[in-house]
């Protein structure tokens, strides 16, 4: 389908989606940049790349698909730099987890050429970060969101449905906005909780003794605090609004919980139980019916 990627960002993300276009025989060749010389050492070494490129734009010159992996923070300036070396025929993808600020950025950096961009966020990962944890699979059976908006070119909008698709991903489009308030919710702001429960047990005295008698419902609950901090500061700092907004529903379920706790109301108190249980295991049914991706 394409002859040459240029991939900007040769970590866990980029050097997946390298290496899945490749195992599909949907690119010819991959020129790769990082910032770190190691890093773009080893994608050439484990076959991520096949050349290295000095800069963002001489990775995406001649590409005619373009996948932009880089922490969220770093998409203006990626954009920036690759902006001389936009074509109306090249496809520009992300990664980034958050698509509003993506978005904004890619129109203050490509102007015009904005109709190549399409902003994607696959919903996969590991907490092991790195082209040393790339996997061909990573991305299958996934979900990934774009956001095209009325700039958006109809052949590059058509591309990106179809490439992620090829990969074994269920493809979903909606507004940057709407992804937003969506993945704060139940994304994000998980997150958040899972990095403010830990700090909390580690900060108290007894922190350590009672993380020792932690067991399987904690280590599920904070599996997700073990996430690389760089790419979860960008994306809290970026989803800030949408995040506050979480924070008050959650404070008063909390407060709602608290009260009723104090009142020794326990009908009350096994009645908001009993709604979270009943929402969740609908929500496990519904998964296990109509599969929609984990990752």
């Amino acid at each position: 389908m394409f002859e040459q990627l240029g991939l900007i960002g040769c970590g866990l993300m980029g050097g997946s989606f390298a290496l899945a276009l490749k195992n599909a025989g949907l690119v010819q060749r991959v020129v790769g940049f990082s910032p770190s010389a190691a890093t773009l050492q080893k994608a050439l070494q484990l076959g991520v790349i096949d050349a290295p490129a000095a800069s963002p734009e001489q990775a995406a010159c001649g590409a005619d698909i373009v996948l932009v992996a880089v922490p969220v923070s770093a998409t203006e300036a990626t954009l920036q730099w690759i902006a001389p070396a936009v074509t109306k025929q090249m496809l520009i993808m992300d990664v980034g987890s958050t698509k509003a600020d993506v978005l904004a950025a890619g129109q203050r950096a490509l102007g015009e050429r904005i109709g190549s961009f399409v902003p994607a966020h696959p919903i996969g990962g590991k907490e092991k970060a790195g082209v040393e944890h790339a996997d061909t699979k990573l991305y299958q059976g996934c979900q990934v969101i774009l956001t095209p908006t009325a700039e958006t070119l109809d052949p590059q909008r058509q591309q990106a449905l179809t490439v992620w698709q090829a990969l074994g991903c269920k493809v979903v489009q909606m507004s940057p906005e709407a992804h937003d308030a969506a993945f704060a919710a139940v994304s994000h702001f998980p997150h958040l909780l899972a990095f403010a429960l830990m700090n909390a047990v580690t900060g108290q005295p007894q922190g350590q003794e009672f993380l020792s008698l932690a067991g399987p419902g904690f280590r599920d609950f904070t599996r997700i605090a073990a996430s690389d901090p760089k790419v979860w500061r960008d994306i809290l700092l970026s989803n800030c609004q949408q995040l506050l907004v979480q924070s008050q529903h959650l404070q008063t379920q909390l407060q709602a919980f608290e009260a009723l706790m104090v009142q020794g109301d326990g009908a009350a108190l096994e009645a908001l139980i009993a709604r979270a249980s009943s929402a969740r295991s609908q929500w496990h049914l519904k998964q296990h019916h109509h599969p929609k991706p984990a990752c």
